[in-house]
């Protein structure tokens, strides 16, 4: 499959030409195309099996469109290993949509290692999403470290498009001060073997600092799902909440561990896991409208994971 072949399954032929929405390339270590826009500031670093990514955003910059960040394989054996520096200043705003693409992958091993600092007042939003082969035979570790400052709001969502799991370990810290707004999303369908490790840790340090931490899981045939997610809070009026929903079918195994701890009289958090197969009522009806039972169980769990 040519890069342009790639681009084109996130239709990036569009966003390629408007000179007004900045964009990052990268096919393993190469990177291919950059484009900036006046107060985003993007350098970048090849190295033997990766890119170094630094990104900065100006104080009191916000950011109209949408960027977006393309990280790429086409070959059927690599490693690739992101480093990404991102700096987003005071009052400022950025949203950011990254397409992880390995379509032909029969050993792939892609990691990320992200340090995030939202300074004080700003909006970092982030989506990623997966394209990955049928094959299963890939590896997906992204690492990050984020710091939200005060009045400051973190957003990201985790999201598996299309193609096979394989093995997918995300392991996420995230610090939020005064008056802070911390959301994260996971959503993962796994089939085959698929194997899918999410650990999420959200510490509330500072006074009025919000948390949730969301996750939705689906395993058939014989995947397996392991979801951690903590949230700690240490201030006063600190509100946290922990959500974690999996549906399994035939021989997968899913377990589920909210942790939630508090240290100041004055802090709630709250928790919810839900671990099961498909609803009994859902299915009988979508199987009375004419889908038979394997189409009602994807419709089930499409609806789980939108």
């Amino acid at each position: 499959m040519e890069v342009d072949d790639l681009l084109k399954l996130i239709r990036g032929d569009l966003f390629l030409q408007d000179k007004k929405t900045a964009h990052l390339t990268i096919n393993l270590n190469k990177v291919l195309s950059k484009n900036l826009v006046p107060g985003l500031h993007v350098d970048t670093k090849e190295n033997k099996d990766g890119v170094d990514v630094k990104i900065k955003v100006d104080d009191n910059i916000r950011i109209k469109n949408k960027v977006h960040l393309c990280f790429g394989i086409t070959k059927e054996k690599a490693i690739q290993k992101i480093n990404m520096d991102v700096d987003v200043g005071k009052n400022a705003k950025i949203s950011i949509l990254s397409h992880c693409i390995f379509p032909k992958a029969v050993n792939i091993k892609h990691i990320m290692d992200a340090k995030i600092k939202i300074d004080e007042g700003s909006i970092y939003t982030y989506e990623e999403k997966h394209i990955h082969s049928m094959d299963g035979n890939i590896e997906v570790y992204p690492k990050a470290f984020v710091e939200v400052g005060k009045k400051s709001r973190f957003k990201t969502e985790f999201e598996l498009i299309k193609g096979r799991v394989g093995k997918l370990d995300i392991d996420y810290e995230i610090t939020g001060e005064k008056n802070s707004v911390i959301e994260m999303t996971s959503k993962v369908s796994g089939k085959s073997d698929d194997i899918i490790k999410i650990k999420e840790v959200g510490n509330l340090v500072g006074e009025n600092a919000k948390g949730v931490l969301k996750s939705r899981i689906a395993v058939r045939d014989n995947a397996s799902a392991e979801v951690y997610n903590t949230i700690v809070a240490t201030a006063p009026y600190a509100r946290g909440h922990v959500d974690c929903k999996e549906i399994i079918q035939d021989n997968g195994v899913a377990r589920a561990i909210p942790i939630v701890e508090v240290k100041h009289p004055k802090a709630h958090v709250t928790h919810e896991a839900a671990i099961g197969s498909v609803d009994t009522k859902q299915l009988e009806t979508l199987m009375a409208r004419g889908l038979n039972e394997e189409e009602a169980v994807e419709v089930i769990i499409e609806g789980l994971l939108s």
